[in-house]
């Protein structure tokens, strides 16, 4: 690794002239923060995050502020984030948002208030554009769901791609009334995939009813109550487009006396080993991990990194296919089930 004193050399310039060249000090010469810069690319010279770090007063720390630390999702996120910044010889500090969308300011500015090098953020409100009072000095990355109210880096999936190939999946399996399930509206992973699942009956000529879309689906308690508004229908949908994994995992229990199919936007654990086995648009979240810790160690090595342009990095999904139940193809057991059930 090429080391400053190296670019000292390079550059024909002191050791302390390279640091002021990269801390962006306006006293150095334009002809010697030139031949530094050339140098510096050259020799494909990387300063040290850690280093800057520790001269900015701040920790040498990646902050995460995640909903759950049990999601399978964000856990893999968290992990993969605390690899790449510990090749980087920096720690990582990790908060729950938990459920209550009106905490996350109170929660983040805890976070910002310990000194960070830089955050990554998976918010649960609806509006983040607290931060732009608080104006951090410091690299914010926002993963799976996109700011509102905010400019700021973003590493996400392609949601609307997900949906379309989850409906495209349900189509071709002969289902023609298709239920969506979700938790909150207010995030806007939830509304994009929302949204997709209603252009994607629309180009089919495929039925869209407020009747199909079950929304609040956080626990045991209302995913039970969703599945049973939706077998009790009048005309009850043949499959179920789960909007996230932690929605999907809910289900699972509720629809197994259930004739319909189940496909989830996430995959989850055991989802292949279930019967019928659930298919899934599969997501890379420790993809997610490890770009959003590399955009802040990016991000330290920059002149003004914290400020720099921001970036959307939108992340392929692709769809995971197992052998599930097609339409019409419901077994006596489960119809006599579902008829009591709507019975009741």
């Amino acid at each position: 690794m090429t080391t400053m004193r190296e670019v000292a050399a390079h550059a024909r310039v002191s050791q302390k002239t390279v640091s002021r060249v990269f801390n962006d000090d306006p006293q150095v010469r334009p002809e010697a923060r030139e031949r530094v810069l050339r140098a510096m690319a050259e020799l494909d010279y990387v300063p040290n995050p850690m280093a800057k770090a520790f001269r900015s007063g701040r920790s040498p720390m990646i902050s995460l502020a995640v909903p759950d630390l049990l999601d399978p999702f964000f856990a893999a996120i968290v992990r993969a984030a605390d690899e790449e910044a510990h090749g980087a010889d920096m720690c990582t500090s990790v908060t729950s948002l938990g459920e209550d969308p009106a905490r996350e300011p109170e929660l983040i500015r805890s976070v910002l208030r310990r000194a960070p090098s830089g955050v990554i953020i998976a918010p649960i409100s609806g509006d983040q554009s607290y931060l732009s009072d608080e104006a951090p000095a410091v690299p914010v990355v926002f993963v799976d769901r996109p700011p509102t109210g905010l400019s700021a880096d973003t590493i996400r999936h392609d949601d609307a791609a997900g949906a379309r190939m989850a409906m495209s999946h349900f189509q071709e399996q002969g289902h023609r009334r298709i239920a969506f399930v979700g938790d909150r509206l207010d995030l806007p992973t939830t509304r994009s995939r929302l949204g997709e699942y209603l252009r994607s009956l629309r180009r089919a000529g495929l039925p869209t009813s407020r009747d199909l879309i079950r929304l609040g689906v956080i626990d045991r308690g209302s995913a039970e109550r969703a599945v049973a508004e939706l077998v009790q229908a009048d005309d009850p949908p043949s499959a179920v487009f789960s909007s996230n994994a932690r929605a999907s995992m809910l289900l699972v229990p509720a629809l197994q006396h259930s004739p319909m199919a189940l496909v989830s936007f996430g995959d989850f654990p055991m989802a292949e080993s279930l019967t019928p086995p659930v298919c899934a648009v599969a997501q890379d979240p420790e993809e997610i991990g490890r770009r959003a810790a590399r955009l802040i160690l990016q991000r330290l090595g920059q002149t003004g990194g914290a400020h720099a342009a921001c970036r959307d990095e939108v992340l392929p999904v692709r769809m995971v296919e197992r052998a599930g139940r097609p339409a019409g193809s419901h077994r006596p057991s489960e119809l006599a089930l579902t008829t009591v059930h709507r019975a009741a």
